[in-house]
């Protein structure tokens, strides 16, 4: 009976869930795409064919059970079909959201191979988890019993607040310090409120402080309190910062105002979703109202501020990418979203510098051609001589991606060894670093990644750091 349900992929098309009109969502912050109907969800969740060899198993990072929390939602069963996505995922609502299926797990279904259209995967563990949460059937994750042992999570994004969930549902002691005053990292402070609304990150908080985890917020770890200090008060550390440096870019006219780096371009604006007082967006400087915008890079950072400033009335937005729409880094879907919305791409464009008298007024934009590959087999941009132009621009926010801080050295700890490129060093099974008892996963480790990989992480470090701290005293020290 199970089956007659399943393998509708060649009766049944395709569907997404229904984008609201672009000219309406570019006025809000909401998110764009409405919930499945119950009746939809199944339907297209039959479409699986269930196949003997799951590859969109085999290609998510937390290999979700995909094929049998699909098979659950065709049966209408979607209490189970919750109970099995949270066994393997701490936030599926949230990486139904966010996560790039159209790469992962979407990207390769069996179906979609076939030509007929991949399992709408995403759409289908977003509904399956928001129904849960409508019927009560989200619980904190309390322990059956409690442990003497307490652990320290230096950072509360996705990687640190998985590995808090599951040693809290160990009975550890957490404390989770962030350099912010609200849980979520960049979940709550770099992702625009039109992939991911606030309050489905603060619910899942809040479930954290049910259970027993305590947060200790705008905690400046080296400032406020040493990476000592924090050694000395837990039986083991888990470092789980991520990377908020941001990238410059060069050339004249560089460190003129309204020259804005896209983490505090797009914390403003979700600091304004929740009600705050930002000075820097009230005064202009981080608002794009009424200006002609140029965000310059290709990856998802770059699509949110462009899609955030046609929501804040921008008159025209650019974005630059320096190689063509088949070698951006970003999103195909986000790209298309913000196109519907009104943005303008020019690819094949690279910033040589900034017009202006110490106010911005143009971006010098070199013309590139896609040569021969480079180390990553990518086509690298070359200049095309004599093709410069300026771009008019009253705000320009750089999107160049993210670097890893200086962690050794902000914290006074010399010994935290780290990369060439300035992550830090750790055993790629355990998580455990140069320092004993000293654990670290996600983007501080990975470099910048994605929120699923780092929920992979904090998931498998909480399973190590559980490991050591049940081992004798002497053999811990070691």
């Amino acid at each position: 009976m199970a089956k007659d349900r399943m393998l509708q992929f060649v009766s049944v098309k395709r569907e997404m869930p229904e984008k609201r009109p672009a000219d309406l969502r570019a006025q809000d912050f909401h998110e764009i795409y409405r919930e499945f109907a119950a009746q939809k969800a199944a339907e297209q969740a039959s479409r699986c064919s269930q196949c003997g060899v799951p590859y969109c198993q085999s290609h998510c990072p937390l290999h979700n059970n995909i094929p049998d929390w699909l098979r659950m939602t065709a049966e209408g069963r979607l209490e189970e079909a919750y109970a099995l996505s949270q066994a393997t995922n701490t936030f599926p609502e949230i990486c139904g959201r966010i996560c790039p299926q159209d790469r992962l797990c979407e990207g390769n279904c069996v179906i979609e191979q076939s030509g007929h259209g991949t399992v709408t995967i995403g759409s289908v563990e977003k509904y399956i988890t928001d129904t849960a949460w409508e019927n009560g059937w989200v619980l904190p994750n309390l322990p059956a019993m409690e442990r003497s042992e307490s652990v320290g999570i230096i950072g509360a994004g996705p990687g640190g607040l998985a590995a808090a969930d599951m040693l809290r549902r160990k009975g550890f002691q957490v404390t989770v310090y962030d350099r912010y005053d609200r849980a979520g990292g960049l979940l709550t402070y770099g992702i625009p409120g039109f992939k991911l609304e606030k309050p489905v990150v603060m619910r899942r908080v809040e479930q954290l402080e049910q259970a027993g985890v305590h947060f200790v917020l705008n905690c400046r770890v080296g400032e406020d309190l040493s990476f000592d200090a924090i050694r000395g008060q837990h039986d083991a550390v888990l470092i789980a910062t991520g990377v908020y440096k941001m990238r410059d870019t060069g050339g004249p006219g560089v460190g003129q105002k309204g020259i804005v780096q896209a983490l505090d371009y797009l914390t403003s604006s979700n600091r304004k979703s929740f009600g705050d007082d930002v000075e820097a967006f009230d005064n202009g400087t981080l608002n794009a109202e009424g200006k002609r915008v140029v965000v310059i890079g290709g990856g998802d950072t770059a699509m949110d501020c462009v899609r955030t400033a046609i929501r804040q009335g921008a008159t025209s937005v650019k974005c630059l990418y320096r190689r063509d729409r088949a070698n951006m880094p970003g999103s195909q879907r986000e790209t298309q979203n913000a196109e519907e919305e009104g943005v303008e791409f020019v690819w094949l464009a690279a910033p040589k510098g900034f017009t202006g008298n110490g106010t911005v007024e143009g971006v010098m934009v070199q013309k590139m051609r896609l040569g021969a590959p480079d180390a990553s087999g990518r086509q690298s941009p070359e200049i095309i001589e004599g093709a410069d132009y300026i771009e008019p621009a009253d705000l320009v926010i750089t999107a160049l991606g993210f670097e890893p801080e200086d962690l050794p050295k902000l914290w006074g700890v010399p010994e935290l060894a780290i990369t060439r490129w300035g992550t830090i060093k750790a055993d790629f099974r355990t998580h455990e670093t140069a320092l004993p008892g000293v654990f670290a996963v996600g983007d501080i480790v990975r470099g910048a990644s994605l929120v699923v990989w780092a929920i992979r992480d904090g998931r498998e470090a909480a399973e190590a750091i559980a490991d050591f701290l049940a081992q004798p005293a002497s053999v811990a020290a070691e």
